[in-house]
């Protein structure tokens, strides 16, 4: 009870009940004897235990030395949140903390019935929780009453000023009686949080739990290096190498969280998408199937996924990089909390190596650079499982015997073993195929210059020539030929020797010992992607019959000339009906040096003035 003793008991209590044997630092500073009823603007990462830390700071202004809330009234304390899952899962937390305290609690969100909101604060409340737009509507339409306010506490500041939320905000402090208590809660602090912290805290105390970009110690980050065409195969091979409990998938765009959870759920995923076009329902939804294991994958974007706590979420993939440090943080902060351990992993296509470097760099994150898990280490993994799998540890129980000896009976142990094999794997999803371009992959020009000047490896031993029908001008270039012969056949670009590109064709060499392998690819009407006709060149391919021509001198014609036995137009007439003889014509285009004009412009009058020799 030594850890608790700065807690209101009723409090204190219940984080006993919850199972709390510490605080975090986050809740520890909150407590700290210096804040008392102050003002505070406190910087903590994702997952430390900010909910419950200004839950506790907050308890003693709003509870004023009494034990247990009185009868519900207007409002004692404000919680405002940036999005609707973020309020509802503060309330959650809330209502657990303050159990003991009689609290009324009660949410106002965008999404959700107004009406029964209303009703809700008509019948009381101590606390209310909401989304700045919402709690806005409630005071101007006089539903919500500020007047007896204590306490207002903004959670995650920095994101609601984010997703332009400054002048709800504004508004909402305006409304609250001069004399509460006001803490900001965020990630980080920036100049626009310090601007809004100045203008509406009085003397507030600075409180930093942890650093503001520091790595999670329970997070191990990984860069996975892939071939451009590889991205969503590789996502793939990590939700199958790793089989956690709960991943997520985080994405840039809504278009690309519903492409992926197409894709997904096609190769019989359980997953759920998160993003701004779903109704409250629809998202309250997809997050309670997360939590009672129905679905194990959620594809949300940043904005959606702001302030989600989910169980057991033991791996983050970023399909798409996050566009800043702090994105990188809040996305990877939603694994490894609580003691938890935690993946986070980066998928990097070649060209994006650099950028994710100084991305890992400016949020001060160490990672392991490794290429995505292969589909043998992915079936390996799954052996792993099937071996170690729990309910080979429990006894046979006495209605099993019998049948148990009856399949021995009748199969042997080797088919049942094999049938438990099979039906093991086929509930899960095959592993992809993965173009190995190694853990540092170059960046996109180099692989380009590289591949496209392949006809120096004299040392590339036997092969055999294809002739593709696509060239230059059917913008044909080696960095999307090669993925997708690659893909085609199965091979390696190792298998690729040098590639010829000419107007209309392009000639590939490949190894000897994978020709045969490729034709059988690519099938018998010998087409790559439907579209592109096949041949196999038997030697070595003919330049000067392949319709290559030499490039052409880059000679240009001097502006405005013409033959002058056809005469130039604008020059051939001397006067009206008369026509000079093209031979005679003195064209100062033709006289070396450049051409002295009196001023800029067209001629006035063709008849009677003349351009300057």
């Amino acid at each position: 009870m030594s850890s608790f003793e700065m807690i209101v008991p009723a409090l204190a209590e219940a984080l006993e009940k919850r199972g709390y044997s510490a605080l975090t630092p986050v809740q520890k500073a909150v407590l700290e004897p210096e804040l008392g009823e102050a003002d505070a603007l406190v910087s903590a990462q994702t997952g430390s235990g900010k909910t419950v830390a200004f839950g506790l700071a907050v308890a003693p202004t709003l509870l004023g030395g009494a034990e247990r809330f009185a009868a519900a009234g207007a409002p004692l304390g404000l919680v405002v949140a940036p999005t609707r899952e973020l309020a509802l899962q503060v309330r959650r937390e809330l209502e657990w903390l303050y159990e003991l305290t009689g609290a009324q609690i009660a949410s106002c969100v965008g999404g959700m019935d107004m009406r029964t909101e209303r009703r809700a604060l008509e019948r009381g409340a101590h606390i209310v929780v909401g989304t700045p737009g919402r709690l806005r509507d409630h005071i101007t339409r006089g539903a919500l009453d500020m007047s007896a306010l204590k306490a207002v506490v903004l959670d995650e500041a920095d994101e609601m000023l984010d997703l332009g939320f400054r002048e709800d905000l504004e508004f909402i402090l305006d409304s609250a009686p001069a004399g509460r208590r006001t803490l900001m809660f965020s990630a980080t602090v920036p100049r626009s949080i310090a601007t809004l912290a100045k203008s509406y805290q009085r003397d507030a105390v600075r409180i930093s739990a942890g650093g503001e970009e520091k790595q999670h110690l329970d997070i191990e980050y990984r860069a996975l290096s892939v071939a451009p065409a590889d991205r969503e195969n590789a996502i793939i091979n990590v939700l199958r190498y790793y089989e956690a409990a709960n991943a997520m998938v985080f994405c840039n765009t809504r278009a690309a969280v519903n492409h992926l959870t197409a894709r997904f759920n096609n190769r019989n995923f359980a997953v759920v998408a998160l993003s701004g076009e779903l109704s409250q329902n629809e998202r309250s939804h997809a997050l309670q199937a997360m939590r009672d294991g129905r679905a194990k994958v959620c594809i949300a974007t940043d904005v959606a996924a702001r302030g989600i706590d989910l169980p057991n979420l033991e791996l983050v993939i970023h399909a798409d990089l996050p566009s800043n440090p702090e994105t990188l943080l809040h996305r990877s902060g939603r694994t490894g909390r609580a003691g938890r351990k935690g993946v986070s992993a980066l998928i990097v296509p070649g060209n994006a190596r650099r950028r994710t470097e100084r991305l890992l760099a400016n949020a001060g994150l160490t990672a392991t650079w490794a290429s995505p898990p292969s589909a043998d280490e992915v079936l390996r993994r799954d052996d792993e499982r099937i071996l170690a799998d729990p309910s080979f540890g429990e006894p046979v129980k006495d209605e099993e015997r019998d049948f148990a000896a009856a399949l021995l009976e009748r199969h042997g142990a080797e088919l049942v073993a094999a049938a438990f094999v099979r039906l093991c794997r086929g509930s899960r999803s095959a592993p992809e195929d993965l173009i190995d371009v190694g853990p540092f992959a170059p960046s996109k020009e180099k692989f380009a210059r590289r591949e496209e000047t392949p006809a120096r490896r004299d040392d590339f031993g036997d092969s055999v020539w294809f002739s593709l029908s696509v060239g230059r001008r059917q913008n044909a270039e080696p960095r999307w030929l090669i993925p997708m012969l690659c893909r085609t056949a199965g091979m390696s670009k190792r298998e690729i020797g040098a590639i010829k590109m000419q107007p209309e064709e392009t000639f590939v060499q490949i190894a000897a010992d994978w020709a045969d392998r490729f034709v059988t690819a690519i099938g018998p009407d010998r087409k790559l992607q439907g579209s592109i006709a096949v041949r196999r060149i038997d030697g070595t391919p003919d330049l000067s019959r392949a319709g290559y021509q030499p490039p052409k001198p880059d000679k240009k014609p001097h502006r405005g000339k013409r033959p002058f036995d056809q005469g130039a137009p604008g020059f051939e007439k001397r006067a009206p009906g008369e026509r000079q003889p093209a031979g005679e014509i003195k064209s100062w285009a033709k006289k070396p040096g450049k051409p002295k004009f009196d001023k800029p412009g067209p001629m006035k009058n063709k008849k009677s003035k003349k351009r300057p020799v």
